[in-house]
């Protein structure tokens, strides 16, 4: 090959070990994410039914490297600082508030934190996918035109004189097929598993939602309506409460 065919050979090989690098963290990252959510969520089906929230918290901490508990977390953590603000009065008070709202702004923040983690990388891994092959394109191309400049330098026709440059220069464009192909392959691949993980943190980030708007009802006492509704309509009545008057005897 001539140097402009190395060059981009050398470009190509440089966007491969790239593109398999991202590959291979991700992969990584993405199996380590799915095993620190399936042992928190195991964790929480014993600490919510117990009302252990401040340990909910503590181990969304050690978990953190995965996509559920780093959301979750969020919101049980500004659950435990909600109460505890709503608990306590200080010279800087700003009056009540409401928690629930305070709990989902948390968790859309941590939402977005973490979708935008799942997603690093593979921004470059479409690059590599679309730019491969026109990288190895341009190589075939550097390379035909040094051929036929050759030719031309040589006064010798045909396409004897030519075909060694031509094949060379072909490499170059299998060589960004070959980079290209698996890159796409795992763009998508990868992009459907950010996907499916963000649908499983908007499932439980609404199971998570709909126990506080439950748990905000524990510590009230629970009250049978029907039990007092008839003294105390007996007690409101016109008729219990107004005397008839007395008819003369004749």
């Amino acid at each position: 090959m001539g140097i402009p065919a190395r060059l981009v050979v050398i470009v190509l090989a440089i966007m491969s070990i790239y593109s398999l690098s991202v590959m291979a963290e991700r992969l990584f990252s993405f199996a380590r994410a799915k095993e620190q959510s399936r042992r928190y969520a195991e964790k929480l089906r014993d600490l919510l039914p117990g009302h252990q929230l401040v340990e909910a918290a503590s181990v969304a901490n050690t978990l953190r490297y995965g996509h559920i508990p780093r959301v979750l977390g969020s919101g049980i953590a500004e659950y435990n600082r909600g109460r505890e603000a709503l608990s306590h009065k200080g010279t800087h008070d700003v009056g009540e508030f409401d928690l629930v709202e305070a709990i989902n702004r948390s968790i859309e923040r941590a939402t977005l934190r973490v979708t935008a983690d799942l997603r690093r990388g593979l921004s470059g891994l479409a690059t590599v996918a679309s730019s491969a092959p026109f990288v190895g394109l341009l190589g075939t191309v550097l390379g035909i035109i040094t051929a036929f400049q050759l030719m031309a330098t040589s006064g010798s026709g045909g396409l004897a004189s030519v075909s060694a440059g031509i094949s060379e220069a072909l490499v170059t464009t299998a060589f960004g097929l070959l980079v290209a192909i698996p890159a796409l392959m795992m763009f998508n691949y990868l992009t459907n598993r950010v996907e499916e993980m963000t649908v499983d943190i908007a499932d439980a980030s609404n199971e998570l939602v709909d126990f506080f708007l439950k748990e905000g009802r524990f510590d009230e006492p629970l009250t049978n309506p029907g039990a007092n509704a008839q003294p105390a309509a007996a007690a409101t009545s016109p008729v219990a409460t107004t005397t008839r008057p007395s008819q003369p005897k004749a």
